[in-house]
């Protein structure tokens, strides 16, 4: 039996990917994007397998209604990638506030409303696999990224608790934390904050630190394949080896850290 998705942010990048994968081994894909006409060479290609549908993940009404649709469409719904969003860029001083609310409306809200729209589905079914798409930055926290890193730390905060609330229900659930890749994260789709004179020697060091070649995605599709059929999914996964170099030295800093003011934790109970 085939396996039905349901993929946000089809278009491009990391999604083309996944729905290439999917469709290349057989697999229906209910494939989303803002602009269906990106879609059509799917189309073309892959016939009734593919299902193009207009989404903008921002609208709640049409997130249900393009869940609803593939359900319909396809009589089951196996596996939602929820990987549509952007990236923002700026200090915590530059960014404003109405940027800040679209980047949450995005990557976090944009995820809630499709899994919300999934959950009573994949319940009734007795299975499903939910995977939403993290980022090193889910877990680690680098300057001009506090906006960004403030949607994916909520998202990966909603998504172990998720993780917990549906296991019971046969559904499993999976943070994909890419490294840095050769995508339009950061230049054409993302958003960038007016810069101030204050904090231009870090926006100068921080263009130096990113400015070398990045992997294709091109190996994201046989990735998630592999996280898509395991019997047992992880919770988390990193993709590229970028993730498995900052993680480690990440955790160890803050295990030190604590361990250095253990003192203070435990004078604050008193003791």
């Amino acid at each position: 039996m085939s396996n039905v998705w349901f993929v946000t942010g089809s278009s491009k990048g990391f999604g083309r990917e996944f729905v290439l994968a999917a469709l290349e081994r057989g697999d229906r894909v209910a494939a989303t994007a803002r602009n269906i006409d990106t879609l059509s060479d799917l189309v073309e290609k892959y016939g009734d397998s593919v299902l193009p549908i207009q989404l903008d993940v921002t609208d709640r009404d049409q997130a249900f209604a393009a869940v609803k649709t593939a359900h319909e469409s396809f009589g089951s719904l196996d596996v939602v990638i929820n990987n549509a969003g952007y990236g923002l860029f700026g200090t915590v001083e530059e960014i404003t506030e109405q940027q800040l609310r679209d980047q949450l409306e995005t990557n976090l809200f944009g995820v809630f409303h499709v899994t919300q729209a999934a959950l009573p589905i994949m319940r009734e079914q007795g299975s499903g696999h939910i995977i939403q798409i993290s980022t090193i930055g889910g877990i680690a926290a680098f300057p001009t990224l506090g906006g960004y890193h403030a949607s994916k730390w909520a998202l990966e905060g909603l998504t172990e608790s998720l993780a917990q609330e549906v296991a019971g229900f046969g559904i499993k659930v999976t943070l994909v934390e890419p490294g840095g890749f050769d995508t339009d994260w950061s230049s054409a789709s993302a958003v960038t904050a007016e810069a101030q004179p204050q904090y231009a020697d870090l926006h100068d060091a921080m263009k130096q630190r990113s400015g070398g070649p990045q992997p294709s995605p091109t190996g994201f599709g046989s990735a998630i394949l592999k996280v898509v059929d395991a019997e047992k999914a992880p919770l988390r996964v990193f993709f590229g080896e970028l993730p498995t170099q900052i993680a480690p030295h990440i955790y160890q800093q803050r295990l030190a850290e604590w361990a250095e003011w253990a003192p203070v934790s435990r004078e604050a109970e008193g003791k």
